[in-house]
């Protein structure tokens, strides 16, 4: 088994200050496996009748075990009232950590009547991360990363299988989406996701979505929604401090997985041209994993000005994050432009073939050149409250 101390250390954080981790991402990202990495932990898969049946009487379960003993309730969503279990464990039995799986937040469920708040903390794995897998996978190729995308399995396989990112998609729909959330016009919603992650990192035109996908503007609005809830989609919002100029409203829209992406606009190799927006995808894992959600933002003008992401530190501090495959292909004229309006913040270019990160001064600005890795660390990770 593929050891992954990111997340291992992301889960012993969490447990330090809170009895229960919810740790969500989609179908065949590796929860299970992660769960498993924990030493001496009880599993319990919530799918099967049988541990359905010895949770009946929860109150007797949890007093069965000791003190810091790590139970991980593998799709918990399954069991009648997963809230109830959660609540008695952290309320109760706050010595023992609880990691509960899903695919989707507690909020794509109504059995969860309960928030548990201030009880737990909440982590999403998402796709391999690039320098999981130079370290871990052993898969030092980027094309191979972009192409064949950050869930495990694809991720090793020697060749690209597209029956692997259509039964995926089959699956989503089946136990994410119309599970959860009673969406019955299949053909529409499958044809608007494929749309989305052909479209990904993308501006969001709803009134065109609409008309390409034969939905109605408000029926699109409300899939994006699930979509974001269940994790395919990740809408990045514009930033927008008081120019009078910027955009205000409009997201951007990316797609979990770069593999997804590849797979929807039918792409057997990576050109040259595809890295550049396929590498945004990466860089945004990397700060997504670095539990910086809630701050991540993209910038532009409507002159066309545009920096990938920018990060809202407090106040008055941005921080400006670029991603480029080449360095050296870097211009900072729109870095120039941004900190004329925004002075206070510091400037990353993120490219993947920078082994140990270092500053270069343009244009009179401070930029720190690194790699995934580097960055993560930067940003101090840290698990998100839930």
């Amino acid at each position: 088994m593929i050891e992954r101390p990111f997340w291992l250390e992301k889960l012993r954080a969490a447990w330090r200050t809170r009895p229960i981790v919810w740790l969500s991402g989609v179908r065949r990202a590796g929860k299970t496996c992660l769960a498993r990495l924990q030493p001496d932990a009880l599993l319990m898969n919530c799918d099967l009748p049988s541990v359905q049946q010895r949770l009946a009487d929860v109150e007797s379960f949890f007093a069965a075990q000791r003190d810091g003993q790590i139970i991980i309730f593998d799709e918990i969503h399954r069991l009648p009232d997963p809230s109830s279990v959660l609540k008695i464990a952290a309320d109760a039995f706050p010595a023992l950590r609880i990691l509960a799986t899903g695919s989707s937040t507690l909020a794509a469920t109504r059995k969860f009547r309960d928030s548990l708040t201030g009880r737990k903390w909440s982590v999403y794995l998402c796709p391999v991360l690039w320098d999981e897998c130079r370290a871990a996978f052993k898969v030092r190729d980027l094309d191979t990363r972009l192409l064949h995308g950050g869930l495990p399995e694809p991720l090793l396989a020697p060749a690209k299988d597209p029956a692997f990112f259509a039964e995926w998609l089959d699956s989503y729909y089946a136990r994410d989406i119309a599970e959860l959330f009673n969406v019955r016009d299949r053909t529409g919603f499958m044809s608007l996701l494929r749309l989305l992650l052909a479209q990904s990192g993308g501006l969001a035109d709803y009134t065109k979505l609409a008309s390409e996908s034969g939905l109605s503007r408000h029926t699109v609005k409300a899939h994006i929604e699930a979509m974001s809830i269940a994790h395919a989609i990740f809408l990045v919002r514009p930033f927008h401090g008081g120019g009078r100029r910027e955009i205000t409203h409009r997201p951007k829209l990316y797609a979990f997985d770069t593999g997804f992406v590849s797979y929807a606009r039918g792409w057997d190799v990576i050109r040259e041209e595809d890295r550049g927006v396929l590498w945004e995808h990466l860089v945004l894992d990397s700060l997504r994993a670095a539990g910086l959600e809630p701050a991540i933002s993209y910038w532009r003008d409507k002159s066309g000005r545009e920096l990938d992401f920018v990060l809202a530190r407090g106040a008055t501090r941005v921080d400006v994050v670029e991603c480029k495959i080449n360095p050296e292909r870097f211009t900072p004229d729109i870095l120039t432009y941004f900190r004329g309006l925004y002075p206070h913040g510091n400037n990353y270019l993120v490219c993947p073939a920078v082994n140990e990160a270092y500053t270069r001064r343009m244009q009179g600005h401070a930029v720190t050149i690194m790699n995934t890795a580097h960055l993560a660390k930067t940003l101090q990770p840290h698990p998100r409250p839930a």
